[in-house]
């Protein structure tokens, strides 16, 4: 069967891709456990030098891999660069700060020593979405490798162009061959690869529905798992928030590759006191927004990354209006070629309405007008997404007592952007998935944690 990468501005099929067959995985599965054999027993500086050469073929390569991104799912090229340049400081980091993060820990016990080391734990598949088709790769893939892994890449039926240039990365940084092994695979197969006994472990990000499939299968083959999986993240403003701010920054979370983010901005809980200034001020931001070919650099909202994408969010918000939703701005399928949606807002949004209870993975803003603060932590709490939250509030003690003691989810920013970074750790609760990647937690998911007693 072939995989077909489509430009989802134009509709034009771009490439066909072979997928791989039965036999090719069991092969390709044996070989890459012999690597990991060899691989586990290089040193931390040789891994590091390897890593430290992919950030700069990702460096080198940075103008074409933007590109890729924009013609095969839809992502501004400005927006583009920005993700290779993470994806080249994900790989510095760890290249830097794995020895350190993976070092021995004396535990003073009743033995004459007592120790606990980690050991990798062989092949990792990594079930990876559309959406940020490098970064999520690379995000899962690095501190993997660096732990002494080796990586089998399940990619997203609609990015191959991309799964098949990451591959390349890690080849023309001279990688061992069979360390990082790119497979064209459907969706309906990947239990077949999860079964194979070369397999010790899965990482999946995407949707709730995606990650109950490959943790009931992992699960009954005992094989650990890292979910990472939607999220219906809240921000909220008080009535102190510097609004000028608030707006921006909300703007910019809902909008960033159009609003194909599952830790972007979705709900907007603004206590009524400045309810009617926020709405005008974030409408006005999204006027301002240039939609059209993301090839071009002055676009900051791209098409969605695929037709039925954009129906789906568009059922989404034609139901929330006949709910009541007030219908602000955009709600409309534009004429002509391409998965386009407009910046979309809806005001005055009610529990049960599907843009507030659904993750809505497009740029729609859901705009919630609440009483006070109490209300506003209990809206943004009342889901069953976890991932990211923020508040905004010009007393920074009291939003830093709101993030850390009153909202429920993986990550709460005060006045700022949810986003994911190398250094912190990054992942959700509730339906939002469980583990963690990045930072020193995230190294630690695939290994195993061995205690070494010494009597």
């Amino acid at each position: 069967m072939a995989i077909q990468s489509i430009n989802p501005t134009t509709g034009e099929v771009l490439h066909h891709y072979r997928e791989i067959g039965n036999e090719e995985i069991n092969t390709a599965l044996l070989k890459a456990a012999r690597a990991f054999e060899s691989w586990r027993k290089i040193p931390f500086s040789k891994r590091a030098a390897l890593m430290k050469s992919a950030a700069a073929v990702l460096q080198q390569h940075a103008e074409p891999y933007a590109r890729l991104m924009a013609v095969e799912m839809g992502k501004p090229v400005s927006q583009g660069r920005k993700e290779i340049e993470k994806c080249a400081l994900i790989c510095d980091y760890y290249a830097e700060n794995a020895e350190k993060f993976l070092l021995p820990e004396i535990i003073p016990t009743e033995a004459s020593k007592s120790y606990v080391i980690f050991e990798p734990l062989g092949v990792v598949l990594a079930v990876m979405p559309w959406n940020f088709p490098f970064w999520q790769v690379f995000r899962a893939a690095v501190p993997a490798l660096m732990a002494g892994n080796v990586v089998i890449l399940k990619h997203a039926s609609n990015v191959p162009g991309c799964a098949e240039t990451i591959e390349s990365v890690f080849k023309q940084a001279s990688f061992p061959e069979g360390i990082f092994t790119n497979f064209f695979l459907e969706t309906p197969h990947v239990s077949l690869v999860i079964e194979h006994p070369a397999v010790k472990a899965v990482t999946l990000t995407g949707s709730v529905q995606a990650g109950q499939a490959v943790a009931a299968k992992a699960g009954s083959l005992i094989k650990k798992t890292v979910l990472e999986l939607g999220g219906s993240d809240a921000y909220i403003i008080l009535e102190d928030a510097n609004l000028e701010k608030a707006i921006q920054i909300c703007g910019e979370s809902r909008l960033v590759n159009g609003g194909q983010s599952c830790i972007s901005a979705k709900r907007f809980l603004v206590v009524e006191k400045v309810y009617e200034k926020f709405v005008s001020g974030l409408v006005n931001f999204m006027k301002n927004q240039k939609i059209g070919n993301p090839l071009e650099e002055e676009v900051t909202v791209g098409p969605l990354a695929r037709h039925d994408l954009r129906d789906a969010i568009h059922h989404q918000v034609v139901v929330s209006v006949k709910m009541g939703a007030e219908l602000l701005l955009g709600g409309n399928i534009p004429d002509g070629p391409g998965a386009f949606y407009p910046p979309t807002i809806l005001g005055h949004i009610k529990k049960r309405m599907p843009v507030f209870d659904e993750e809505v993975f497009g740029p729609v803003a859901a705009v919630v007008k609440v009483h006070d603060k109490k209300e506003a932590i209990q809206m943004a709490n009342d889901s069953v997404f976890g991932l990211g939250a923020a508040v905004f509030t010009s007393d920074v003690a009291r939003g830093e007592r709101i993030a850390r003691e009153e909202l429920n989810a993986g990550s709460a920013f005060v006045n700022a952007l949810v986003r994911s970074d190398p250094r912190l750790p990054f992942g959700g609760i509730k339906q939002s998935g469980y583990g963690r990647e990045l930072g020193v937690f995230g190294i630690r998911e695939f290994v195993n944690v061995k205690t070494v007693y010494i009597q």
